[in-house]
């Protein structure tokens, strides 16, 4: 079976449609799916569910989609570095499920391992645990949180194989591997696709058997860069 598509768009043929849930990898602009996200942006569908640790910043990552207004709801931990986000949610505009990051991350992994939900002492006392069924454990509260299965997941790797059996490369693993098991279809986009057997089985952090589709992203952009420089003296 090729898992191997020439784009995006043909990665994700078939996969989008309107109001469906996204599990999107990443943390800030590390990690991100960056062609995959511009495929869905092109695409025009609307009113989509994003389980993401945030929403890139303005006019990048995910931002692109809330700049063009496909998302109708973020699951996620963190809005700062992102005027747009602020603004929506604070607007009305945007239904935001805050969900703290370890929770987030647990979620997902339980949702990929078919656990329907869990217990936590995270947010107990705030925000967080309004509406949601608690329980004591010896002599301590604990609220319930629901695993998250998506429709889809999209997910950035840095090298695989033919059968997708995929490396992240360093901090960019970050959301990536729980969110690429929480959904029965993942796509992912890697920076290089090497022959089967050229890697170490050791080394593989997500079994190809997750991964549905790929496509090689590469050359990127290292946009969480930032090059500062002081004022040349006067001689």
């Amino acid at each position: 079976m090729n898992k191997l598509y020439p784009d995006a768009a043909a990665a994700l043929d078939g996969l989008l449609r309107d109001d469906i849930t996204i599990c999107a990898g990443g943390f800030g602009l590390c990690g991100i799916p960056e062609r995959l996200i511009d495929a869905i942006r092109d695409s025009g569908v609307t009113g989509l569910t994003i389980a993401s640790n945030n929403a890139g910043i303005d006019g990048e990552g995910l931002g692109k989609l809330l700049r063009s207004r496909q998302v109708r709801k973020m699951i996620s931990s963190y809005v700062g570095e992102n005027k747009e986000f602020e603004r929506q949610y604070l607007a009305g505009e945007l239904e935001v499920e805050f969900c703290p990051q370890g929770t987030l991350a647990e979620r997902c992994r339980a949702g990929g391992a078919g656990i329907p939900g869990f217990y936590t002492k995270t947010g107990v006392g705030t925000q967080v645990a309004e509406g949601k069924e608690t329980k004591i454990f010896d002599g301590q509260e604990y609220i319930l949180e629901r695993g998250i299965r998506a429709d889809l997941s999209i997910i950035k790797g840095w090298k695989a194989d033919e059968s997708g059996n995929l490396i992240f490369r360093k901090t960019a693993r970050n959301f990536n591997q729980p969110m690429a098991t929480a959904s029965n279809f993942c796509v992912a986009e890697v920076e290089e696709v090497v022959p089967v057997g050229s890697l170490d089985p050791d080394a593989i952090h997500l079994p190809g058997i997750y991964v549905k589709r790929m496509i090689i992203g590469a050359p990127y952009d290292k946009k969480i860069e930032f090059r500062t420089v002081r004022q040349r003296e006067a001689a």
